[in-house]
């Protein structure tokens, strides 16, 4: 009964979780937004539009992060791996604020399906963590490794005058580099290549909606 009690709660607090991660705006990250040395950050108006697409599709990425990694959590075999799996989605809020705080710079929303994302990507972390530690892990390193690749699309496509996005997305992607190599030193195994081209065709998706809504 007991164990049973705890598992209710732990249910519960992540309910709690998911309403507080897409309903209330991302406000205070551990870390300074990266790009506070820029100065002012100047997008020009013709491009705001793209910008603020760029930004949102990173703010719904890292919405995915949180459930992913609070889905693997939830379900991780190990305490250990448990810590490690909390402390990264402790930095992946980060990210969360820094996107949201430059979306409102931009005076963007973020995207209205960012429940519909976080609900599915919670089921995928759960349904990883079903298989085990190292396939869980595998998860993190395939994830991270696409949020690298699409980083680097950003970092080419941002007006050379939006130093503030710029500094954002290079610290992420620092972060993320770091985050899959460390699944990698814990244990984690690479997903067969059918699973990785699912979850690449997912990620092309949300991006693709993301940008526009």
């Amino acid at each position: 009964m007991r164990q049973a009690t705890g598992l209710s709660e732990r249910l519960m607090s992540e309910f709690d979780r998911f309403l507080k991660t897409v309903a209330v705006p991302a406000k205070t990250p551990a870390q300074p937004t990266p790009g506070a040395d820029c100065g002012e950050s100047v997008v020009p108006e013709p491009e705001k539009p793209h910008v603020a697409g760029l930004m949102r599709i990173n703010h719904t990425g890292e919405v995915c992060a949180q459930a992913l990694y609070y889905g693997q959590a939830l379900w991780a075999r190990d305490e250990a791996t448990r810590a490690k799996l909390l402390q990264a989605a402790a930095e992946e809020y980060d990210h969360l604020c820094w996107c949201q705080e430059r979306l409102d710079d931009l005076n963007a929303r973020p995207s209205v399906f960012n429940p519909f994302w976080y609900a599915s990507s919670f089921a995928l972390g759960s349904f990883a963590a079903a298989f085990g530690d190292p396939v869980s892990y595998g998860f993190v390193i395939e994830t991270e490794r696409q949020v690298e690749a699409h980083l680097d699309e950003h970092l080419q496509e941002l007006p050379a005058s939006d130093c503030k996005s710029r500094a954002i997305l290079q610290q992420m992607k620092a972060d993320e580099i770091r985050h899959g190599d460390n699944a990698r030193e814990a244990g984690g195994v690479d997903l067969p290549e059918p699973v990785q081209k699912a979850m690449t065709a997912m990620s092309k998706f949300m991006k693709a909606l993301a940008y526009r809504i």
